[in-house]
């Protein structure tokens, strides 16, 4: 915006002068010394805001209508929860010790781990800049020429959307077979067999119920949510350092460290032990990933440009130590290989426990493990709903104007919350039906999230020279596009692996049919795009004068204009 000294007192556009009203009267004032700093470094306010956080949102042209009230502490606890490794790493750990053993377990962990921090800091880096709900499929609008923003973010919107519904999905499942294995941890034992064996329906129905428990504790206002789950990293952390101790204690014959850290076999039938490896990634891959979960909760934390970025990166640290220490333990813990891996309750590590603490013992670590793949959910069910509201009030869905409100009385939207409480439910379903394709929808969760990172941080290096962007307070610099570089390389090698069968010979019962719903999911959405959506669908909808304000400071600025 060209201001003159002939024009300063000529009154904004209407919707500007909206924005700048609201700009001028929910923020607070910044420190002279950081207005100083602000003007002598030459960067915009984009790379300089530290609490005016209402301010820059309506900078980037959102009007606020949710509280802030996570903290620092609050939101370093939800970004590792969402990550929620005690739960996770149990739940996944069989797919790697059947691909390639142990050492492919504890290796690939470690690798992806290495390859998931890459990935986290190109996402903090975008996101400080534009810290909104909407995440990653915000930013799309600032990395790409105005005629290409609509499609772009479509695509991305909607894989993220669905990405992160797979896995809401699959961790009430995940959940409801863990609770039932532990049914069947407590079961009589008839002729070794167990006397309860459960049915599909009945870990279907379970799930649902979980997801009605997320729902329910997402709809809660935004200051009980920060009071509740600034206990999840906590509980995460010490009841795993507290499970490790202790089943390295109780284990009796633990497996030799050569066993653990060497021995690799090709489970997977491809004849090749480095393909099994590859194939071992599938447990740190579901686990570390929705790295921008942290900053769908944006508009309601403190600080968000910064905090954001940290807690993200802490997460990744602090997940990716906790994961392996799990991981390692839980393979010098496979004293009877063949017997915990055929273990009648489906999940090796709920033998693991058994076998180390009996079933009192095992039964209080499993409840541990349950909880805290609980705190998962919830938060990855709270990063859902808020990517579906900044994602309707864009208009993407149909009867966007009804999932995009938010409740008068808890101040959060609630609408949304329960559409994604519908549609993970819908998925869940199909698990009655076919097995098989439930576990391919979950399959997709992690490609599908990873791919529409990589495709922002792919748009941003491809249209820098064209598109103009504003930093935000975090960036890494001169490793910017280094890091870069490994995070799309990476994300594009694993997510081929990832859609390779598990075993071969390939037959459809082991068929991974990830690449199926994959396929379909791309179809379906394209068909609606040309159909109808890209005549509606306009991308972010926002009024944002970000690109329009000069760097000076934009209270000075605003006053010119006589707002009240």
């Amino acid at each position: 915006m060209d201001i003159s000294s002939d024009s300063k007192k000529s009154p904004l556009p209407d919707e500007r002068e909206a924005n700048s009203h609201s700009l001028w009267t929910t923020t607070s004032n910044r420190s002279k010394a950081a207005e100083a700093s602000d003007h002598q470094g030459g960067q915009s306010i984009m790379a300089t805001i530290a609490d005016d956080d209402d301010r820059l949102l309506v900078r980037i042209g959102y009007t606020p209508v949710l509280q802030r009230h996570f903290s620092r502490w609050s939101t370093v606890s939800y970004a590792i929860s969402i990550l929620g490794v005690l739960g996770s790493v149990p739940a996944t750990f069989g797919s790697p010790m059947n691909a390639g053993g142990p050492a492919t377990a504890v290796w690939a962990w470690f690798t992806g781990s290495v390859m998931a921090y890459c990935i986290a800091s190109s996402v903090a880096e975008l996101v400080s800049a534009y810290p909104t709900a909407g995440g990653m499929y915000y930013v799309t609008k600032h990395v790409v020429p105005k005629e290409h923003v609509a499609a772009w973010a479509w695509i991305i919107g909607w894989c993220n959307f669905l990405g992160q519904a797979a896995g809401v999905a699959s961790l009430a499942y995940t959940i409801s077979q863990m609770i039932l294995a532990t049914a069947v941890m407590h079961a009589p034992v008839v002729d070794g067999v167990p006397s309860f064996v459960p049915t599909a329906v009945q870990t279907v129905l379970l799930a649902i119920l979980v997801l009605c428990m997320f729902g329910t504790i997402c709809s809660f206002p935004t200051e009980w949510l920060h009071k509740i789950i600034l206990w999840f990293a906590p509980i995460n952390i010490i009841a795993s350092i507290c499970i490790c101790i202790a089943l390295l204690i109780l284990t009796p014959n633990k497996q030799s460290a050569k066993w653990v850290f060497t021995e690799v076999t090709d489970g997977s039938g491809w004849g090749s032990k480095g393909f099994s490896f590859l194939l071992g990634f599938l447990s740190v891959a579901w686990t570390m990933t929705d790295y921008d979960g942290t900053t769908h909760m944006s508009e309601e934390t403190h600080d968000a440009a910064i905090r954001g970025p940290v807690a993200i990166r802490m997460a990744i640290l602090v997940s990716g130590v906790i994961g392996w220490m799990l991981t390692v333990t839980f393979c010098f813990c496979m004293s009877d290989y063949e017997g915990i891996m055929g273990t009648p309750t489906g999940l090796p590590v709920a033998q693991i426990f058994l076998n180390a603490g009996g079933k009192t013992g095992g039964t209080v670590m499993w409840f541990f493990v349950i909880l805290v793949q609980f705190f998962t959910g919830c938060s990855a069910s709270l990063a859902n709903a808020r990517m579906a509201w900044a994602f309707a009030r864009d208009a993407a869905f149909p009867f966007s104007g009804f999932w995009s409100k938010v409740n008068p009385v808890t101040n959060t939207p609630v609408n949304a919350v329960w559409l994604v409480v519908a549609f993970c439910s819908c998925l869940d379903l199909i698990g009655i039906g076919s097995t098989l394709t439930i576990i391919s929808i979950f399959n997709v969760t992690a490609p599908a999230l990873d791919i529409s990172y990589i495709a922002v941080i792919i748009a941003h290096r491809w249209y820098e020279g064209r598109v103009k962007f504003h930093p935000g307070p975090f960036s890494m610099g001169r490793w910017s596009k280094p890091i870069n570089a490994i995070a799309v390389t990476w994300v594009s090698f694993i997510s081929v692996v990832l859609f390779f069968p598990p075993t071969k010979p390939v037959t459809p019962a082991n068929m991974n049919y990830a690449i199926c719903v994959a396929g379909f999911i791309g179809f379906f959405s394209m068909i609606w795009w040309y159909a109808g959506a890209r005549k509606t669908y306009t991308g972010p909808r926002t009024t944002d004068i970000i690109d329009e304000l000069p760097p000076e400071d934009p209270e000075e600025i605003l006053s010119d204009y006589d707002l009240p």
